[in-house]
């Protein structure tokens, strides 16, 4: 794609001015869709598929919460699986198959292995794979075969090898949850929607009949009062589903029960090769993955029951350990408090079952819909892997709420933006997909650009300047925490680099001195919550 001029001009269609200029072009939308996390996301983009008029609005950033914070799989659930949810799995990985063909640049093919310790794990986990793998379908990405002992040590590089008899490789998809937001977003735009970040609602406006026709909501920059009928508002803000469906109902009792995950980030040298590892059942009957991912690699997950919900949750000190314990029992050297890199918290929107349980592994990953008396539409559950399929069947019951036109969903086929496989995914540079020509001819015609944004880092310049132009970028968290990604790889770099991002947006986006001082603040406060020494020093901090 050329070059687009800077984010001041308004034919740059991803600019806040040509995103704001539209809202005084529609009286009424068709949609007004609350969060740009994954399922806000794929309800406004399955809605423009059908030729709807979409708003949507974010009171944060896109991904800001859960959807930035997964265990980087696109993956059918072997855990849900082996609960017997073959329903759930088979949609998952229908979708993880759309996925890999509609977002290549993000989405890859990745190895696992689950190693066996006990004579019967190889026979066990290779006949529940073969059924994984034939709920695939045609779509699946690789059989699942049992490897040998020398195989499995040698593909893993880390393994303990004490009582080793084998192991199971299977395939699943492994993606950066927050790029994909961001393209996603992208797309919503080119369709010709509208996406603002930084633009909480603040209200839902009701007719004389008490049926809700629009939101009232106000942009945080200016803090300009805004007032935007539609003919269906969706409430698709995960774990703060509740905070909307209070603004209809004050009494209405909570529809999310969140549970915490956590993740630990540590350097690639604790699994040197390609293939992830998949820990079948931990202490707490869960899963536990360690996934390969930009250089680094993820451990997690966990899964505690919460009762307070945050913008920003902490992982506890019980998690951490947790963690640690677990992967060192099966790596030769064991992960240490000073090798993590940066460790992260999400909490799950879990849709609470009618009748409760105590463990949060038994409420259902499947999405619900709910419409109340005054038409709010409000969706919970489900996971990432199968965001387009809860937006189609939003959209469909936003269909008979709203009296709109009935026409077919699109998006099965609807290539992401930047959709282009990669040639090679050595350079992190690959993420861009078909937009990396236009990155490259930034760096060259400004060679300042290339330089990397800390020395430690990969990340450049350039990659800060096109994320307030072309990628919906506001603040020096929306850059280093999803468009680089450096806060989830390294958070004490990401903590380094943020004057000199802070520089760079506010030359990009017309701010002062003042603002850059306040934002690396705001940020070096949030960084130093990633860093697990600073977390134990201050944990109050």
């Amino acid at each position: 794609m050329p070059l687009l001029p800077s984010s001041s001009a308004p034919k740059n269609p991803f600019s806040r001015i040509a995103q704001l200029q539209q809202l005084g072009t529609q009286p009424e939308w068709d949609l007004i869709v609350i969060g740009g996390g994954a399922t806000g996301l794929g309800v406004a983009l399955d809605a423009l598929s059908r030729g709807y008029r979409t708003l949507l609005l974010e009171r944060d950033d896109v991904a800001k919460g859960t959807s930035s914070r997964s265990t980087k799989l696109v993956h059918g659930g072997v855990r849900y699986l082996a609960q017997g949810d073959v329903g759930l799995v088979r949609e998952a990985l229908y979708e993880r198959g759309l996925l890999l063909q509609n977002a290549p640049h993000l989405v890859s093919n990745q190895a696992f292995i689950i190693p066996n310790y006990q004579w019967w794990g190889g026979a066990f986990y290779t006949i529940g794979l073969k059924l994984y793998d034939l709920l695939a379908g045609r779509l699946s990405l690789g059989a699942s075969v049992h490897i040998n002992r020398a195989d499995t040590l040698r593909r893993l590089g880390n393994l303990r090898p004490q009582g080793l008899r084998g192991g199971v490789l299977y395939h699943d998809g492994q993606f950066d949850d927050a790029r994909l937001a961001v393209n996603l977003a992208q797309t919503v735009i080119e369709q010709g929607g509208t996406v603002l970040t930084h633009f909480p609602v603040t209200g839902l406006l009701k007719d004389a009949q008490g049926r809700i026709g629009g939101v009232r909501a106000e942009d945080a920059e200016t803090g300009r009062p805004y007032e935007l009928r539609g003919r269906v508002v969706v409430n698709a803000t995960g774990i703060f589903v509740d905070d909307i469906r209070r603004l209809d109902q004050p009494e209405v009792p909570p529809l999310v029960r969140p549970s915490q995950g956590v993740h630990l980030v540590v350097d690639k040298s604790f699994l040197p090769g390609d293939d992830a590892l998949m820990i079948p059942k931990t202490e707490d009957g869960r899963v536990l993955f360690a996934v390969p991912w930009h250089g680094r690699v993820v451990l997690g997950t966990t899964d505690t029951p919460l009762d307070a919900i945050s913008a920003e949750p902490r992982a506890l000190a019980e998690e951490i350990e947790f963690i640690l314990r677990t992967a060192g029992r099966y790596l030769a050297r064991p992960p240490q408090r000073a090798d993590v890199r940066s460790v992260f918290a999400g909490l799950r929107p879990l849709a609470a079952p009618t009748k409760g349980s105590a463990q949060t592994k038994e409420i259902s990953r499947s999405h619900k819909l709910l419409v109340s008396a005054a038409g709010l539409l409000t969706i919970t559950g489900g996971k990432w892997t199968t965001y387009r399929r809860m937006g189609q069947d939003v959209v469909d019951r936003a269909i008979e709420v709203g009296g709109l036109p009935p026409r077919p969903s699109q998006t099965a086929g609807l290539r992401i933006h930047g959709a282009q496989a990669p040639t090679d995914r050595r350079s992190h540079l690959y993420v861009y997909g078909s937009d990396l020509p236009a990155l490259q001819q930034l760096m060259q015609q400004r060679p300042e650009l290339a330089e990397p944004l800390v020395p430690e880092a990969e990340f450049s310049r350039a990659e800060v300047v096109w994320a307030a132009r072309y990628e919906l970028a506001r603040t020096v968290e929306d850059v280093l925490a999803r468009r680089v990604r450096l806060l989830f790889l390294d958070a004490a770099a990401a903590e380094r680099a943020a004057q000199v991002v802070a520089e760079l947006l506010a030359t990009e986006l017309g701010h002062d001195a003042a603002w850059q001082q306040a934002q690396v603040a705001a940020f070096t406060a949030l960084a130093r919550q990633y860093q697990l020494e600073k977390i134990e020093r201050h944990p109050e901090a």
